[in-house]
């Protein structure tokens, strides 16, 4: 199953296991799906 980042909207790679190079936050009750981008960049922003 491919998933897509949920802030730019692209394909999140995966490793050979089948696990994505990103993380999951939940929001809510409702998990989302960031890319290693994004969340550099998300990271970033909290530190301010």
């Amino acid at each position: 199953m491919a998933e897509k980042c949920t802030v730019c909207n692209e394909k999140i790679e995966t490793t050979f296991l089948e696990k994505i190079r990103g993380t999951y936050i939940r929001k809510g009750k409702k998990l989302e799906a960031i890319c290693s981008n994004c969340q550099k960049k998300l990271k970033n922003n909290s530190d301010k």
